[in-house]
């Protein structure tokens, strides 16, 4: 699998979490917090991590979704898990 630049898993995934929450693309960055800055709850964050498992292809287990605060947290794991 192609080594995919931490910069562009940050947009793609800002693509993904904009069209769950409609938080537009430009107000998310990787320090945005899913709850407090973007919104999200627990059935948001799943429709995010369902998306970012098909785009990405990784896998993201449901217990893992919980401990992701910022968007960085699941850049992080997209990368640490796509090498």
């Amino acid at each position: 699998m192609p080594t995919i630049a931490r910069a562009d898993v940050t947009a793609a995934l800002a693509e993904i979490i904009s069209e769950i929450t409609d938080v537009p693309v430009g107000d998310i960055r990787e320090e945005s917090s899913f709850a407090d800055d973007l919104g999200t709850d627990s059935l948001s964050m799943l429709e995010i991590a369902v998306a970012a498992e098909e785009r990405f292809a990784v896998m993201i287990a449901d217990d893992r979704v919980k401990t992701f605060t910022t968007v960085g947290d699941a850049v992080d794991h997209i990368a640490a898990h796509r090498a």
